[in-house]
């Protein structure tokens, strides 16, 4: 009897991939706070803050998407 799997191989892969840059996105917004919260801190409004971070973590679920959508190829 044999096991069949829902995704292949590669749909996996792109699905490690996008959890990987959503991860990598919410990383990258992490920080950037003040230890006293009367002193402003600019570094709160970085661009990787509030552009690269949110880009990263749009194109994951974009990638999580492709992944599941991909259909398998004939054997």
């Amino acid at each position: 009897m044999k096991t069949t799997f829902l995704f292949q191989r590669g749909n996996y892969v792109l699905m490690l991939s996008g959890i990987a840059l959503i991860v990598l996105g919410f990383i990258l917004m992490i920080g950037g706070g003040s230890e006293d919260p009367n002193v402003y801190n600019p570094e709160l409004f970085s661009a990787r803050r509030i552009v690269v971070a949110p880009f990263l973590i749009v194109v994951g679920f974009a990638v999580e998407v492709w992944a599941i959508m991909r259909k398998p190829k004939a054997e």
